[in-house]
């Protein structure tokens, strides 16, 4: 019986193109081009799970290329899968690239979001006439609010008085209480007459 350290790669074609010996066809990939592979994925900024996965689609890409009939033996299995590799990861990378632009221009907005509203809540004298803008929101955001700007309590305390798991939980709740407060406003012309009027004081 072939074992998995004599594959050519005419034996892979023919392995994998027939099914039989599938497993040792693989075993022999991973055997013989994980360790290249996987150095490469964190040459360019991979971790050990990240050269992994990108390994694993490798070869899921090219037993699905040979079983199609798509790989031709134009390059050798080793430049086939390098080549595939390459390409998986660099795209990862893009994805990660516009993900973390997107996440950089989020928390931008969202920081610029809440200083606005910090800033016309912070004033000690709005803080007394702006306490029946903030009855509107409901419990939930009132007593939130409340608690982080009239009585100062950083988030870790503010965990302990409300029912949330932890302080992120507490954070994107109060971001979200604030954008339904500017949603009133803006919706309000009253309430942004009178918001208006308590920035000019």
């Amino acid at each position: 019986m072939k074992v998995a350290e004599k594959y050519t790669d005419a034996d892979l074609i023919s392995a994998i193109s027939s099914g039989k010996d599938l497993d040792r066809a693989i075993q022999f990939l991973y055997r013989q081009f994980s360790g290249a592979i996987r150095s490469f994925i964190m040459s360019y900024g991979g971790n050990e799970q990240d050269a992994d996965d990108v390994f694993q689609e490798t070869v899921i890409a090219f037993l699905d290329n040979v079983k199609k009939g798509k790989y031709r033996q134009e390059s050798s299995v080793k430049t086939f899968l390098a080549s595939v590799a390459r390409h998986i990861w660099f795209n990862d990378l893009k994805k990660k690239e516009r993900a973390g632009i997107r996440e950089k221009k989020y928390e931008s907005a969202r920081d610029q979001h809440e200083m606005d509203i910090s800033h016309q809540i912070g004033d000690v004298e709005q803080r007394r006439q702006l306490r029946e803008l903030l009855t509107q929101l409901g419990e939930p955001c009132h007593k939130l609010l409340h608690l982080f700007y009239y009585e100062n309590l950083p988030m870790k305390e503010i965990v302990e008085h409300l029912p949330y798991e932890n302080e992120q939980v507490v954070r994107n709740k109060k971001y979200k209480c604030l954008q339904q407060l500017t949603g009133m406003i803006k919706a309000n012309p009253a309430l942004a007459g009178q918001l208006n009027e308590l920035i000019k004081k």
